[in-house]
């Protein structure tokens, strides 16, 4: 395992080559500058506050997201206005966008929802038709060989996460891929002010993976959730949303990704096409029981794309999920229940105007989401399969 490899190179974790390896790949990939930081929140921070736009002014995003997305543009000193999301794509509604619009709005950032592209193009129009600023949110998909080519081709400034759960993952990490060289500059600025993070904060990152995979099989006989909640207790885990950040808060220090965490990207895209081709066989699995089992999928969905998870949308998720727990199913990953996930979250503390976008709060109570995840095999999406067939 790449995690217990790195715990024993500790003098490298912070400093090294891998850094460097990562940010001249990401340059490479996408033919622009790269900053890279320790999590995809502060990337996007620092991004934020180093753009060319008003404290105050307003920058659009959707109904349906993440409670770091809002944190991070009230932490820059700007407001977040949520948008509809089109039920076919969990993206951003085109048509609603435009009516959100005004003089004091001076960016979108656009989401590719569970790795389901959005319409780049079209958003570059209306943000040349209105002088508005671009940003990709690539958190939950990267372009590969065979990937839409539209991913990062429209767009100002690109940021990537390399969270737990994402498209590429070194437990944590992110960058900022940008296209305009007075804000690169800064952004390099940010860099060499930047912190390293603490060696005890490295350190629990790294043992993430293994906590995981010791508790993973004990959840079927109760305790393995237990003990994930004990060591995050003791401190041995990094929350992925802290309490704070529930209640709206992100922190304005910003810290350079480590070496080590690089190590575990580096790993990840030496057999990326592999793993975006997997999640493409598990999409395809799951779309083709859906059709056969009449289940409502989002029309967006394609078996061409690496989906980062598959959207099903049923009349109680909840319900649902509860009966899948008896078969030691657990599929309640943070992205239901809410506008801005995960529901613990305050939503009037996000900015999020309880009502103002009801196809995405209808939809997050409708949604489950199953797993396209690197270590679920094929054998476990026909299981999960069969018990969803039971119960649907």
């Amino acid at each position: 395992m790449q995690s217990l490899k790195q715990l024993g190179l500790f003098w490298k974790w912070k400093t090294g080559e891998e850094r460097q390896w990562l940010e001249e790949t990401l340059v490479h990939w996408f033919d622009a500058p790269c900053s890279l930081f320790s999590s995809g929140r502060e990337a996007l921070l620092a991004l934020l506050r180093n753009l060319p736009i008003d404290h105050g002014s307003e920058i659009l995003i959707q109904g349906f997201t993440c409670v770091a997305l809002p944190n991070a543009i009230h932490a820059a000193g700007f407001t977040p206005v949520f948008s509809e999301i089109d039920p076919a794509t969990l993206n951003i509604d085109l048509e609603a966008l435009e009516g959100k619009i005004h003089s004091r709005t001076k960016a979108i950032i656009v989401q590719h929802t569970f790795g389901i592209v959005a319409d780049t193009e079209a958003l570059r129009s209306i943000c040349d038709k209105h002088g508005l600023l671009l940003i990709e949110d690539c958190a939950h998909v990267l372009p590969d060989v065979t990937g839409p080519k539209r991913i990062g081709k429209h767009a100002d400034f690109l940021m990537l996460s390399f969270g737990r759960d994402k498209a590429a993952s070194g437990i944590s990490g992110g960058a900022i891929i940008s296209k305009d060289e007075v804000v690169t500059n800064l952004l390099r600025t940010e860099v060499q002010n930047a912190s390293e993070l603490p060696f005890f904060t490295i350190k629990r990152l790294l043992l993430y993976p293994l906590v995981y995979a010791s508790t993973k099989p004990l959840y079927g006989i109760g305790i393995g959730k237990a003990l994930l909640l004990l060591a995050s207790k003791c401190g041995a885990l990094v929350p992925v949303i802290s309490q704070k950040e529930k209640t709206g808060y992100q922190s304005t220090e910003i810290h350079r990704m480590p070496s080590a965490l690089c190590a575990l990207v580096r790993w990840e895209f030496k057999r990326f096409h592999s793993l975006n081709n997997h999640r493409r066989t598990l999409t395809k699995i799951y779309k083709d029981a859906a059709e056969h089992h009449n289940w409502n999928v989002p029309a967006g969905v394609d078996t061409h794309l690496p989906l980062q998870k598959f959207p099903l949308l049923v009349q109680d998720a909840d319900d649902i999920r509860k009966k899948l727990k008896r078969y030691n199913a657990h599929l309640d990953d943070g992205w239901t229940g809410a506008s801005v996930c995960p529901r613990s979250v305050s939503q009037e503390a996000a900015g999020y105007i309880p009502g103002s976008c009801p196809k995405a709060e209808r939809l997050a109570t409708q949604l489950l989401t199953l797993p396209t995840h690197p270590t679920i095999s094929i054998k476990q999406a026909h299981q999960l399969i069969g018990i969803l067939a039971k119960i649907i």
